[in-house]
This record gives structure tokens, C-alpha cells and sequence, in this order.
């Protein structure tokens, strides 16, 4: 029937992302938008309505860059962190996935992923060794069309834990030497599949000694962090890269840009062309500096300076970035914080998926930043677009998932690790009042969480999303 569905939400001001905010009520049918439509919503029969009055729909947030599986195995943590990303307004969620064998060997992590997410879900593959170059057709014929760059693997930086196999527990060891030859393989062999290729650009040999003088001057702190890997080895590496990516035409993908060097680097190669280039940043970067007195502020690249992180609210408010990552990392504190406390023991990477939202509704909107719209496009439309999901996934249209979250502006809370319900037992947003928040996450028409309660028996909803999506 025409004026049937099985979710009607009413009152909406829906964010369609290249169009604008438009006042309508959604209605949703066996998990995809129906229709968008100004009649009275007395007059359609729905299974549920949802009265949207003074809030905000936006196309659920899709998060290109989530570790887990490497400290928990897949099994366990799909269940957790998918949980904390629906909190958070995310629909769909993108792993970063780092195997050492052979990529043959994907589909148990994808088998163990089945049935243990409450939100969508997919991949990218990291390619660490010659001998998985060959896999990438393969993994382009699972729908895994992405690859992910470990530039800042090499000289005595060559260390990096793996993801877990399934059923498994502790933590997994590989050493990984990213070599020129590796690098123009993985260009040359995913350009020729028309892959994403995910870069983390930082040079190791720089790194490597500037952190060896670091240590030896007894310097600490995330000062001190950033100062031992500094944004000139962000620059050099983007330089590096793209050399080739114009020699092969790639398109090029560079994660977690925080630093004004590096951003300028970006900038410089794309203008020359013959590559396609996008830029993710990622909250962090948006909120903290090095004066943020504790080492769980660790990440790799580092957090910058005041000047730089007002670089990137410029970039993103510009339309230079592209996207919002979150470079998430399901860890705890007893395993972040290393044997002494320091900075140079403590684990980098911490958790942020569930934030990604309220950050930038916070920070963003409510502080005149950013524009509501732009929020949609960096969260969602943008990163379909570039991830081949769209536009099944990445806005609000007929024939669309209907992945939503719906927000409250006005809606401000105090963050706490109970909150954001993810594995890691810490954030580094403790404490942090912020105003703006997803009440609701429906993913594929199901509602997921609902005003920060997660529907246990959805779990198992969230499907693999094999990329490019065919419609």
C-alpha cells in the first residue's frame, strides 16, 4: 500500500547531504527509505511512528577507521564496539584489518564477524608483505576494495600487533618493513583493481631517531611525543607516495591528517594531478593538543599544537577534508598505559567511535564552526562516496538503507567510559561536557539504541557490506 510502511518518523528536519535540510516525514520499508513525504501522518500506516519534532535526522555516520579484533578477537569485540558506535549515531563501521598470513585466509574473521554486530559493517585490508600483493584481486572479488599503507613501518619502528584469530586471546606480534618495492606493488597492483589506497604517512627512519634523542634527553609527555615525530616525516612520506600514485593513477586515501605540514603536503600533490587524493581527520585532532596532560592522549600521528588543530577546524569548515575517521582503538587502561607510565611505553591509539558525533555537534555546530549539513556530508555522504557505498549508503533518499541517526542539539551530557559502553575502559573526552547528541540509531530500519539504551536483541542485525555496493 502506498500510505503503509513499518516505521514512520514524523516532524523531521532531515539532512539530506547536497540538498539541505528539508522539513518531511520518512518512511521506511523492509530496512530502505520509502519515500520522504509531506502527507499527514495521520493518514499513513505504519508498524511504529517516531516523532522527530525539534531534532535532526542525518544518514547514519559511517565510520572508515576502526581498529578492533587485536586486543579482544573479532567474536568479542564486534559485540562491543558495534554496540559503542550505535551509541555514538554510526551505522556502519569500517576495519582496519591487519592479518600477517595470506589473505586466503579472510574469511574466518569474516565468519566470526557474522551474527556479532549490531551495525553494518566492513573492511579494509592491510597489506604488510609482498606476498599478499597477490591477494588483492581476491579480496576485491569478497567486496573488500580497500587497502591500507603502513608507511611508518621500517627502520626500528617495525613493530605492530596484528588482529587475533578468532576464539583467541592475548595479543599477536608482526614486524612489518614497508620497502619502496613493497610500496610501488601495493600502488601499482590496487590501482590496477581501482582500490583505495588508505595511506598512514609518516617516515619511521626520521621517527626512529628522533625519538631515540628524545629518550636519551629524558624528555616526556605528548610534547615530547609530537616533537619525536614530527609533521616534516608526515609531509616527506605524502610526498613519497605520491610519486606512485600519478606513476599509476591511483586514488589515494591519507588517514589521520592532524598536522598543518601535512595538510599542506596533501594539497601540493593533489594540485599536481594524475591521482586522486582525500583527506581524513579525525576528532581528536579537532579537540586536544599536546598541552592535554595525560599520556592516553597517545596516538600516532601525534596530537599537535593549538595552531594546528585550528588548522584543521579551518579545513574541515572549507571543504578541503574530506572525511571524519576516528582511528578508533579498542584497548584498556592497565594495557595503554605500559609497564611505567610513560610516554614512551604507554600503547598509542584510544578509543573514539562513540564520539565521533557528539564532538562535532558539539565543537562544531553548537559553536558556530561547522554547519549541520557539513556534519552529514564528512560522517556519511562523503565517505560513501569514496568506500563504494553509495548510494545505498551516505544519505536520505528513496531506495536508500535507512540508516539514520537522529539528533538533539540542546541534549548535553557529561562523557564517562560507562556512557560510550565500549570495550576500553577509559576516554579521553572523561569528564567532558558535550552538547549534542544522537537519541536514536536505526540501521536498516531497526532501531538500535534508543536515548542511550542499546536493543540487545538486535544483535547479529549488522551485515557485511561488500564494496562497491552493486544497487
Amino acid at each position: 500500500m502506498q500510505n503503509s510502511c513499518d516505521v514512520l518518523i514524523t516532524n523531521a528536519s532531515v539532512v539530506i547531504p547536497k540538498v539541505g535540510i528539508v522539513d518531511t516525514n520518512i518512511m521506511i520499508e523492509d530496512g530502505k527509505i520509502k519515500a520522504l513525504t509531506n502527507s499527514a501522518s495521520n493518514n499513513i500506516s505504519a508498524s511504529r511512528k517516531i516523532d522527530a519534532q525539534g531534532k535532526y535526522v542525518l544518514p547514519g555516520a559511517i565510520d572508515p577507521h576502526v581498529h578492533y579484533g587485536v586486543y579482544t578477537p573479532i567474536d568479542e569485540a564486534a559485540r562491543t564496539e558495534s554496540r559503542s558506535a550505535a551509541v555514538g549515531g554510526v551505522t556502519t563501521m569500517i576495519r582496519m584489518l591487519r592479518l600477517y598470513e595470506s589473505y586466503r585466509n579472510v574469511t574466518k574473521q569474516l565468519e566470526a564477524s557474522r551474527s556479532n554486530h549490531y551495525i553494518d559493517y566492513s573492511i579494509h585490508a592491510s597489506i604488510l608483505r609482498l606476498e599478499q600483493v597477490k591477494d588483492i584481486p581476491y579480496l576485491k572479488e569478497l567486496g573488500i576494495n580497500s587497502l591500507k599503507i603502513y608507511m611508518n613501518l621500517g627502520a626500528d619502528l617495525n613493530h605492530i600487533y596484528m588482529d587475533l584469530e578468532p576464539g583467541t586471546h592475548g595479543v599477536k606480534d608482526g614486524e612489518v618493513n614497508m620497502t619502496d618495492e613493497l610500496l610501488s606493488a601495493i600502488v601499482k597492483e590496487g590501482s590496477k583493481v581501482h582500490s583505495t589506497i588508505l595511506v598512514h604517512a609518516e617516515n619511521p627512519a626520521i621517527c626512529s631517531e628522533q625519538m631515540r634523542s628524545g629518550k636519551e634527553k629524558g624528555m616526556g609527555g605528548l610534547k615530547a611525543w609530537s616533537d619525536c615525530r614530527p609533521p616534516s616525516s608526515e609531509a616527506e612520506s605524502v610526498a613519497k607516495v605520491s610519486e606512485f600514485g600519478r606513476k599509476f593513477g591511483a586514488n589515494l586515501y591519507f588517514v589521520h591528517i592532524g598536522s598543518t605540514a601535512a595538510l599542506d603536503a596533501v594539497l601540493a600533490e593533489r594540485e599536481k594531478g594524475r591521482s586522486n587524493y582525500y583527506i581524513e581527520t579525525c576528532p581528536h585532532y579537532l579537540t586536544h593538543t599536546v598541552d592535554f596532560g595525560s599520556v592516553t592522549g597517545k596516538v600516532v600521528p601525534p596530537i599537535r599544537s593549538k595552531s594546528d588543530l585550528q588548522s584543521m577546524w579551518s579545513a574541515l569548515r572549507n571543504g578541503i577534508v574530506d572525511t571524519i575517521g576516528t582511528d578508533h582503538v579498542a584497548n584498556r587502561l592497565d594495557m595503554k598505559m605500559g609497564k611505567d607510565g610513560d610516554v614512551w611505553s604507554a600503547l598509542a591509539g584510544f578509543p573514539g567511535i562513540a564520539t565521533m558525533l557528539p564532538v562535532l555537534l558539539s565543537y562544531g555546530v553548537n559553536q558556530d564552526r561547522i554547519s549541520i549539513e557539513r556534519v552529514a556530508e564528512v560522517t556519511s555522504y562523503n565517505t560513501a562516496r569514496i568506500f563504494g557505498m553509495y548510494p545505498k549508503k551516505g544519505t536520505i533518499q528513496p531506495g536508500s538503507d535507512a540508516d539514520l541517526a537522529i539528533v538533539d542539539l540542546d541534549l548535553e551530557k557529561k562523557v564517562t567510559p560507562e556512557l560510550l559502553q565500549s570495550y576500553s575502559d577509559y576516554t579521553i573526552y572523561d569528564g567532558h561536557r558535550l552538547k549534542g547528541w544522537p537519541v536514536m540509531t536505526i540501521v536498516r530500519g531497526r532501531v538500535v539504541m534508543e536515548n542511550g539504551q542499546i536493543d540487545r536483541e538486535v544483535l547479529g542485525h549488522g551485515e557485511f557490506v561488500p564494496r562497491p555496493v552493486v544497487t
